[in-house]
């Protein structure tokens, strides 16, 4: 099981009252709404491995260097943590150290590579895997790695932190008419995503997209039938195609995961106890983790 952590703190965050606070008054929503849902995940799957991937760099300059636009909207201005720092709220902010420090005192493995965001790591480690894998993530864009034939599929909370929906090549060619993992990030490049600063092809809009993947395979072969005179694409949609040629060139490695992501070897068997249990009830008391840290561990021993 791989977490995309950043994504499911971050559907913590807003998904759990801020009245839920620490002794001292800090709120602790995202750190006890995380602890619950990996022990929710625990319970119900049962993974003999898991490891929190993380965002060591959120904005790689690679990606940008390439589309300048790819997450620019989501920059703090004026933040002191640099000049590409990552806007966040500002009560979220403080919990993401603890977090982390949870984890590691728990001896849940977690992992991430500069240079990187968590969707290569998890992209490197699916690839690694030799039996099936979980992803669990609030984001699409992981929705590319889906592979029946490999056992690799996505578990998406729809609302919150609530029970998420399975999605695996049938749920794909149910919902956005693709037939798997790897057509999903052409469609992804074909139609742009709004929330990641990805323009895709001005006028395709997601059925579009999927039909010209289905006439011509990939996101490869919509570029061939620009170039053939004889091709089926219609007058309009060549010219769309036509005008976005830079930008399709540099867009799949942009949109799709890097998968040899060089990264330090872990430990992803999930304890049965904690691996630092002084450290870890002094984290409890200064946090006021209570029941959720308690859920946690019950489900680990279980």
């Amino acid at each position: 099981m791989l977490l995309d952590t950043a994504s499911l703190y971050y559907r913590a965050y807003f998904g759990v009252p801020e009245s839920v606070k620490a002794p001292d008054g800090t709120p602790v929503n995202a750190v006890r709404g995380l602890l619950d849902f990996i022990a929710r995940l625990v319970r119900d799957h049962r993974p003999d491995d898991l490891v929190a991937c993380m965002d060591n760099d959120w904005r790689p300059a690679w990606r940008v260097e390439l589309i300048p636009s790819y997450k620019a909207h989501r920059v703090a201005e004026g933040s002191a943590a640099g000049p590409d720092a990552e806007e966040v709220p500002d009560t979220l902010s403080p919990q993401i150290p603890v977090i982390e420090e949870v984890l590691d005192a728990v001896g849940i493995a977690r992992l991430g590579a500069d240079g990187y965001e968590a969707d290569d790591v998890i992209g490197t480690l699916a690839r690694r895997a030799a039996g099936p894998v979980d992803v669990v993530t609030g984001d699409r864009d992981l929705f590319q790695l889906v592979d029946d034939a490999r056992g690799v599929r996505v578990l998406y909370p729809v609302r919150g932190m609530g029970d998420p929906s399975v999605v695996d090549e049938a749920a794909l060619r149910e919902k956005y008419g693709v037939a798997s993992g790897s057509a999903y990030a052409d469609l992804a490049l074909l139609r742009g995503d709004p929330s990641d600063g990805l323009p895709g092809v001005p006028g395709v809009g997601e059925k579009t997209a999927a039909r010209l993947l289905e006439a011509h395979g990939d996101a490869a072969g919509v570029l061939a039938a620009v170039d053939d005179p004889s091709s089926a694409l219609t007058p309009a949609q060549r010219r769309k195609l036509e005008a976005a040629r830079e930008y399709l060139a540099v867009a799949p490695k942009v949109v799709r995961v890097a998968d040899d992501v060089p990264l330090p070897a872990v430990d992803p068997a999930l304890p049965a106890e904690p691996s630092h249990a002084r450290e870890l009830g002094e984290l409890a008391e200064r946090w006021g983790l209570g029941g959720s840290l308690r859920r946690l561990l019950d489900a680990l021993a279980e």
